[in-house]
């Protein structure tokens, strides 16, 4: 019987998630034997280079540094990740070898239960969510905000945050969405690139042919080459304050870019089309566009 340990970090959210990737592979390959290893990562339990990094409202790899060594190590087969959690530039030996089908990737706003909707002091994780809530909601403090989702929402019921930005895919596959009091259009606050998205990766020369293909989705893998092309040319780093969002129509792909340069006072929005099969390409090209543009 094949065995195919899946590594997943420990919060809630990391472990629906990664039962999402098992149930299709489950699904697909009754005759399985599929096993979930939970590891804690450096972001679950310290967060103290978050205070210390160059962007106060985040940087990646803190949670998918312990995965990928456990992949290397040959503890866990394959590692489940939010795909915007994942580095722009990442390590040749661990690819990432499916994309699961996307969920909501839009960003939402969440207010304290039985709220108004005064919204003064709003919690958000990330400066590229920071910057485009700023143009709409002139009036309010934005401050960082840390921890699992569960930890956001309870600090937002204490009274710490007037208001919240989340992931709406979170949310919902926490079973949370009624939790969400608007959704915000691609358009109001660009999504992070692969947000709503979940990846699968792997060793590289592993055998994944007998199950991969249940898993990836056409669509999603195509959503994340631009998107991710379009961050790694940007600098892709964590202090990048950059959203990326694709949308795909027959053969046409919709690329919209989001990039800010606060020290030059540049904010950018743009967009471009293209065939998506050359998904890499059109994010190449609608960054290097905007670089331009900075120049």
């Amino acid at each position: 019987m094949k065995t195919i340990r899946f590594g997943t970090r420990r919060s809630p959210l990391a472990l629906a998630q990664t039962r999402l990737v098992m149930e299709a592979v489950r699904k697909a390959h009754p005759d399985f034997c599929l096993e979930m290893v939970p590891i804690v990562t450096s972001g679950d339990i310290n967060m103290k280079p978050f205070s210390e990094a160059s962007d106060k409202f985040g940087i990646k790899g803190l949670f998918t540094q312990e995965l990928e060594e456990a992949l290397l190590s040959g503890k866990i087969d394959a590692a489940v990740h939010s795909l915007k959690d994942v580095p722009a530039v990442q390590n040749p030996d661990l690819p990432l070898i499916a994309c699961f089908r996307r969920g909501d990737p839009r960003d939402v706003l969440v207010l304290p239960q039985g709220a108004a909707g005064n919204v003064k002091v709003i919690g958000c994780s990330s400066a590229r969510r920071r910057i485009q809530a700023m143009e709409l909601f002139r009036n309010a403090e934005i401050r960082p905000v840390r921890g699992s989702v569960g930890t956001r929402l309870r600090k937002l019921d204490e009274g710490q945050f007037s208001a919240l930005i989340l992931a709406a895919a979170g949310l919902k596959r926490l079973g949370l969405e009624d939790r969400i009091s608007r959704f915000f259009s691609a358009d109001e606050i660009v999504p992070s690139p692969g947000q709503g998205i979940l990846a699968v990766q792997g060793r590289a020369g592993s055998e994944y042919g007998a199950w991969i293909g249940c898993v990836n989705d056409d669509n999603a893998w195509d959503c994340a080459s631009a998107e991710r092309t379009f961050s790694r040319t940007l600098g892709g780093g964590c202090a990048s304050p950059a959203g990326a969002y694709a949308e795909i129509s027959g053969t046409e792909m919709r690329l919209r870019g989001f990039f800010a340069a606060e020290e030059r006072n540049f904010i950018r929005r743009a967009e471009i089309t293209g065939n998506r099969r050359e998904a890499r390409r059109l994010g190449e090209k609608l960054a290097l566009q905007i670089l331009n543009e900075m120049r």
